[in-house]
């Protein structure tokens, strides 16, 4: 192996363990209610860490390596990957906090205490 294909290589792996864990950073405030379930694990799910947790976790690292893959091929000059792996990455957490809404309240009837 040469040396420019270790770098794009070792750039790509960087650039999907920042997408994955930028997601996960996104994710966490979003989905800590449906974890602690508020009043009395009232709306717990837990579905958020084994299903949700995963899946944006996994879209965080592929978008940007499938974006940085893909323009490595089309042009010689590295830093245009990169920018265009970074856009693809806020994009794709853009949408994802668009798309993705856990439940943030608990139910209407249960309002302030007397």
């Amino acid at each position: 192996m040469d040396t420019t294909s270790r770098t794009t290589g070792g750039a790509g792996c960087l650039l999907a363990g920042l997408g994955a864990t930028t997601a996960a950073l996104v994710w966490a405030p979003r989905a800590a209610f449906s974890i602690d379930g508020g009043f009395e694990g009232h709306a717990r799910n837990l579905r958020v860490l084994y299903v949700d947790l995963p899946l944006i976790v996994l879209g965080g690292a592929l978008v940007p390596l499938l974006v940085w893959s893909l323009t490595t091929r089309w042009t010689c000059r590295p830093w245009v990957s990169v920018l265009a792996a970074l856009v693809a990455l806020v994009f794709g957490i853009w949408g994802l906090m668009e798309w993705w809404t856990p439940r943030q309240h608990p139910d209407p009837g249960y309002g302030p205490g007397l």
